[in-house]
């Protein structure tokens, strides 16, 4: 098999950065590094793999994840897509502390003892969101509660 048809195979499943295609295809053609280059080269040139529809495919995927700016920053980095994503995270114009608190409803039904309050920030801050962020979407949920007693 070319490194060619392999590329074409690869992104006729779904989309890839060009660091995560080099990468595999340097994993099936250890010794082929220039050709590689020639080959993404020629993806690019005609369209058929882009950093910047992968980005903003894999952004609105992150965000229907409900994961934060820090994990999808720390996320892109691997992937080897960060010197695109700040700029595609800005355009998009995301609220940040609003999905924090609609990705927390969705996972706790109430915030009501500090165990609670301390499992919600656990689970904001693995997903990714900031210290501020994290306060704010407690808060929302915790006067959400307290509103739906009176």
């Amino acid at each position: 098999m070319s490194i060619w048809n392999a590329a074409l195979g690869l992104l006729a499943r779904r989309e890839y950065s060009q660091h995560e295609l080099k990468s595999k295809l340097s994993g099936k053609f250890p010794d082929s590094g220039e050709e590689i280059e020639q080959v993404l080269a020629r993806l690019i040139d005609q369209g058929l793999q882009s950093d910047e529809r992968y980005v903003d495919m894999w952004l609105n995927s992150q965000i229907e994840k409900g994961r934060g700016p820090v994990r999808i920053t720390y996320d892109a980095r691997q992937k080897g897509i960060a010197h695109l994503m700040e700029s595609a995270m800005q355009a998009k114009n995301i609220d940040w502390f609003e999905l924090a608190a609609a990705c927390l409803q969705r996972k706790f039904s109430a915030v009501a003892d500090q165990k609670e309050k301390a499992r919600a920030y656990r689970f904001l801050s693995y997903r990714g969101f900031n210290p501020d962020m994290i306060r704010y979407a407690v808060e929302q949920l915790s006067t959400s509660d307290s509103s739906s007693f009176h």
